[in-house]
């Protein structure tokens, strides 16, 4: 689980600034559940250049509550979760200094966007949140306000997990062996789980994916590896600690990323079997696949590229699709393009797609 958030201050020197605005959003990693969006009077006055900057002054901040008054919340949506902000040092250290002067000691683990995006999305000219967003063709809106630039890291997170192919981020996310029994815990395991098309990832206590598998209903699917008896399913019984998932929309990407998966994390209780490889061209060497995505406003996307599989992904906005450039860096590009055409290929030859835009 993790607490998204973006914080706003009056400025001033180091550790002894305020803080005038917070917003926080608990995300699942799939979905919003929780948010928490508030004013605060630091009962200090705000640098010009903020006011400036954010729109925020000490006449709209007399009446919002001083931080101790909500300092509760915080810890209360923030617990069992890490933090997640862009540039989280700063957020983090201005939380910490917050609650040090109520003598607590506020700990949370933290990942920071502005890292993960220099790892996972490199060679930009910048990673600002605004340039960042804005190349990434990801709506923003409240500038330098705290709603406004959590939410948009929000997708700008949602993004980063997709593209983390080897499950770095998910991987530091487990927590640690709760001791309860093995059948509360396959419960507790399976109420997290959707009943949607997706693959999911099984994960041991040092959180290593150990099993990949994909389904039309996952916790279905799940379900039946936690009732098999047979001696490889008992072995994932005994190691399984934590699930996740991705749920994927359409057949096809479904098929892909179980498939990319297999190669990319090499889990050890998977069965790998060869598989045929084509060497047959597309018919077309530039062109875009238009799939149905994991909702009712979103598309999946493959790109093909010089008659090779770019990358894939899912937009909500015909402006990201209509744009090659901010496409090509929102997509998640595959590595195994021989094994990806092959799949592409074969699911062409018996099922439709949404639409293939050539150019």
């Amino acid at each position: 689980m993790y607490a998204i958030l973006d914080i706003e201050t009056t400025g001033g020197k180091y550790n002894e600034e305020g803080i005038t605005e917070i917003a926080i959003y608990k995300y699942d990693g799939h979905t919003v559940v929780d948010q928490f969006i508030t004013l605060i009077n630091p009962e200090k006055p705000i640098q010009e250049f903020v006011v400036k900057l954010t729109g925020i002054n000490n006449k709209m901040l007399r009446n919002a509550p001083k931080f101790y008054e909500i300092a509760k919340r915080i810890i209360e949506i923030t617990e069992g979760c890490i933090l997640v902000a862009h540039n989280s040092s700063f957020d983090y250290r201005i939380l910490k200094t917050e609650f040090s002067r109520l003598e607590y000691d506020f700990y949370r683990n933290t990942i920071c966007t502005v890292e993960l995006s220099r790892k996972l999305i490199p060679d930009l000219e910048s990673y600002s949140l605004g340039k960042l967003c804005k190349s990434l063709g990801i709506p923003m809106s409240g500038r330098h306000r705290a709603s406004g630039d959590a939410l948009a890291t929000v997708q700008l997170f949602k993004l980063l997990l997709e593209k983390d192919v080897s499950k770095t981020i998910l991987e530091a996310s487990i927590e640690y062996f709760d001791n309860r029994t093995e059948k509360q815990r396959f419960n507790a395991i399976l109420e997290t789980l959707p009943e949607s098309l997706g693959v999911f990832y099984i994960h041991d206590v040092n959180g290593k994916v150990i099993y990949v598998g994909r389904s039309k209903n996952i916790k279905s699917e799940v379900s039946k590896v936690f009732l098999k008896n047979t001696k490889r399913a008992l072995k994932i019984q005994n190691r399984v600690h934590s699930i996740s998932y991705e749920e994927t929309g359409n057949l096809l990407f479904n098929r892909l990323r179980y498939y990319l998966e297999l190669e990319t994390l090499n889990p050890k209780f998977n069965f790998r079997s060869k598989r045929k490889i084509t060497q047959d061209n597309f018919a077309h060497d530039n062109f875009l696949i238009v799939h149905k995505g994991r909702t009712i406003d979103e598309h999946a996307i493959l790109l093909i590229e010089n008659n090779q599989v770019f990358g894939y992904g899912y937009t909500n906005l015909a402006f990201q699709e209509s744009h090659l450039d901010i496409l090509k860096t929102l997509l998640t590009p595959i590595e195994q393009k021989a094994l990806a055409k092959t799949i592409i290929k074969n699911y062409l030859k018996n099922n439709a797609v949404t639409k293939i835009i050539r150019y």
